[in-house]
Formats: structure tokens, C-alpha cells, sequence
């Protein structure tokens, strides 16, 4: 277990359970402090947060609505406790949304995915994230610092001089997104380059496809580690090893609290079950409580053979937002989680449209136990929903009703299945 960086990654899960609660009071408080928490938590009392079962009372603060939120108060939508002149850097990613750094040492926590691929000092880092007004390259340049590596600050592009530089200074790993380094590995090729020191990548901001990550380790990088993170939040969580092998799933990120809920709500799903990753994060200078971040996960049973003893997520799934217009309406994840709200004999729905241009169909598939009732209350249930249906979203939708457990476990709640051709 060399390459565990913090002892608090192998605490006993309740410890790290009941360390990250006892800190949920100070966190709130904390967040109070800033105005645009203070509005979204108003009149929260914070000493009364100290459970999972209390954090999920609280509001859901989508990252879909970063943009109208520093819209309607720059920059950083009141968000911050840090005041943003005080702030290390600014960042300017699409949308634009708006992100801060602070000045805090590996202020992204992006140590311990480096660490779990096995970087320290004396290791040198060819970094191919983007330098250019967002935070990736930095998320790498701050834990490098902490972990004494250096860094060739390559950033996005010029695959030509990125073989060049590989080839003089002999970097031991990659950082950046994967599609990048197949380039790179290409030119090389090409050029009739030795980049043989690449050995080891750690890679994120796209999917990584097992076919993809076969033929990196095909062509010479023999350990490919993926790590989940994004601009608001830094390091979520990452892949580990063990003798040489990735181990399944991705382990958290010490310094936050995971919820897996329904798309569209804040109501956290069974365990296991894929939904919509919320994340909470302890970060003195951007508080984030019950982040959404629009991508979807399930947890993962069970410990990493690495030792790390946090929770383990699936890793990236899709994203969460299936809002989907029907006969010139949007119908949003959100309406169908109130249409189970006003019924609860339905467990768990998924809302299929389908047919073709301007015939679309909707069918509320529903789990439920009332299949085996007399025929009568099966049909006034069946009416009740669709009338829920026609009440919430303004259109006509049919019922079926399916026994429990016969949904796929995949997060959806919204399924587009209209041919187009």
C-alpha cells in the first residue's frame, strides 16, 4: 500500500462516516457566511445538521444553474466565503461559468489520485490539460508541488513538439484527457520518436472506453488510471491499483460527501441503484452543499483492494438531464419524480416516448405491487396516474404497470425512444 498518501484513507468507514457528520454544522455555518448561501439556506440551523438523513432535507444547488446564478450576482453567484479579490485565480470556463481557486496547498486535493498512480518526488509529469482560462493544468500543478514532482507544462496541442519534449526529458506520466495522449502516441509513431517513459497516464474530462485504454496499454503506457473531477468541485473521486491491476470502480475523495438521488430530485436512490451524483464539499473558500452535478453513478459494495476504505462509485455513467420535448412541450426528470410523489403505490417509473415525427407517445412504465389487485382498482389506479400525467406536464400519457424490480438500473427517467429517420 506504498502508493496511499493520506492514513485517512484507510480509516474504518464508520470513523470517516462519523468524522465527515460531526463537520456538517461548521461547514453550514461557514457557507451562511456567503450571500448566496446564505439565501439558498436561510433559516437552516446549522447545529441541526449533523446526519445524512438532515443533509438531505436540504436544498438541491444544480451546477445547471451556475450560469443565471453569477448572472445575477457576479461572479461567482454568491457561492464563495472566500471575497473573490482574495482568491488565488479566476476561471473562465464554457458557458461562461465562472470558478475560483484559492491559495490553500493542492487546493484541488488532486494529490492522492496522483499519489494512487504512483507519482512522488522526483517524478517528472508531462501535463496536456489546457492552461488556457479553465482549471485542469492547475488541479495537476498544485499537487505536483505538494508531491515534489515535476511538470513539463505542455497543455493541449503541437503533438509534434509534444513528442519532441518526451523524447529530450524522459517524463515518467501523463495527465490530461485520453484522446490526447493517442495522439501523441500516434505522432510518435510517425516521427519514429522514443517515448518509451511514458509508462503510467492518468487521464480525465471524457469517457474512457476499455477498448481505448487497451490500446494505450498496447502501446507502451502499461498503467492508465481515470479520476472523476470538475471545475467546481476538483478531485471527486479516481481509480486505484493493486499489484499492477486497476481495481474495480473509483474511490472517493476523502473530503466529501457522496449522495446518489433520483434525477430531478434531491431523494437519494437504494443502494446501488444509478441516479444523480450530489456532492458535498469542505472547502473553506467555495462551499458546495448538495451540489448536483448532472452526471449520473451508482455505489459500488464493498472495499477496493487497494486498501482505501472509502466509498466506491461506478465511475461516470451519462448525465442526469434527460429533459426531452414532446408535441412541442419539455417534459423534465422533475415532474415524473412528482407524479411518484402523489402516488405511492408506484416504487420507480421511466417515462418512454416513443413513435415517430409529430406522432409521439408516452408511456409511464411503473413498478408496483398492485398488479395481483382486482382488475377495478388496477384501472383507477392506472386513471389516477395518467391524470397526474396530464395535470403536471400538459399532455396525454398511458400507463403500464410492471412488477417491481423489472426496470433496468441505468438512471434513466426519461427515454427517447422516437425514431427520427
Amino acid at each position: 500500500m506504498a502508493d496511499i498518501f493520506n492514513p485517512q484513507q484507510t480509516r474504518d468507514p464508520q470513523q470517516r462516516e462519523q468524522a465527515l457528520m460531526a463537520q456538517l454544522p461548521a461547514l453550514i455555518a461557514a457557507a451562511q457566511t456567503a450571500p448566496g448561501w446564505s439565501r439558498i439556506l436561510q433559516g437552516v440551523p446549522a447545529a441541526d445538521i449533523h446526519s445524512r438523513a438532515a443533509l438531505a432535507q436540504l436544498p438541491v444547488t444544480r451546477k445547471s444553474e451556475l450560469h443565471q446564478l453569477q448572472q445575477q450576482q457576479a461572479p461567482f453567484g454568491g457561492l464563495n466565503a472566500t471575497p473573490h479579490r482574495q482568491l488565488r485565480r479566476l476561471y473562465v470556463s464554457p458557458g461562461p461559468i465562472f470558478d475560483p481557486e484559492g491559495w490553500g496547498e493542492d487546493w484541488w486535493r488532486f494529490s492522492a489520485p496522483m499519489t494512487a498512480l504512483g507519482l512522488g518526488a522526483g517524478d517528472i509529469v508531462l501535463n496536456c490539460f489546457s492552461y488556457h482560462f479553465t482549471p485542469a493544468a492547475f488541479m495537476v500543478e498544485g499537487a505536483a508541488a505538494k508531491l515534489g514532482c515535476a511538470v513539463i507544462p505542455a497543455g493541449v496541442g503541437q503533438t509534434e513538439l509534444q513528442v519532441q519534449a518526451i523524447a529530450a526529458l524522459r517524463p515518467d506520466a501523463y495527465v490530461g484527457t485520453p484522446s490526447f495522449l493517442k495522439l501523441i502516441i500516434e505522432k510518435a509513431a510517425q516521427l519514429g520518436a522514443d517515448i518509451s517513459s511514458l509508462q503510467r497516464a492518468l487521464v480525465s474530462g471524457e469517457a474512457l472506453p476499455p477498448s481505448l485504454r487497451l490500446w494505450l496499454q498496447e502501446h507502451g503506457v502499461a498503467q492508465v488510471l481515470q479520476l472523476y473531477a470538475s471545475a467546481d468541485v476538483g478531485n471527486i473521486a479516481y481509480e486505484t491499483l493493486f499489484e499492477g491491476r486497476v481495481n474495480p470502480g473509483m474511490v472517493l475523495d476523502e473530503q466529501v460527501i457522496l449522495e446518489i438521488v433520483r434525477p430531478g430530485t434531491g431523494q437519494p436512490v437504494a443502494p446501488g441503484e444509478v441516479g444523480e451524483v450530489l456532492v458535498t464539499s469542505f472547502n473553506p473558500d467555495y462551499p458546495l452543499i448538495r451540489f448536483a452535478t448532472g452526471d449520473l453513478s451508482a455505489v459500488l459494495e464493498g472495499v477496493s483492494p487497494c486498501g482505501r476504505t472509502n466509498t466506491r462509485i461506478k465511475g461516470w455513467m451519462g448525465r442526469a438531464d434527460q429533459t426531452t420535448k414532446v408535441r412541442g412541450m419539455f417534459v423534465h426528470p422533475a415532474q415524473i419524480a412528482e407524479v411518484l410523489r402523489r402516488h405511492p403505490q408506484v416504487g420507480k417509473a421511466r417515462l418512454v416516448v416513443s413513435g415517430e415525427l409529430a406522432d409521439d407517445r408516452m408511456t409511464l412504465h411503473c413498478e408496483s405491487d398492485v398488479l395481483s389487485s382486482q382488475e377495478t382498482q388496477v384501472t383507477e389506479i392506472k386513471s389516477a396516474i395518467e391524470n397526474s400525467i396530464r395535470d403536471l406536464t400538459k399532455l396525454r400519457g398511458e400507463v403500464l404497470l410492471v412488477a417491481r424490480g423489472s426496470l433496468p438500473n441505468d438512471g434513466k427517467v426519461i427515454d427517447d425512444a422516437r425514431r427520427y429517420e
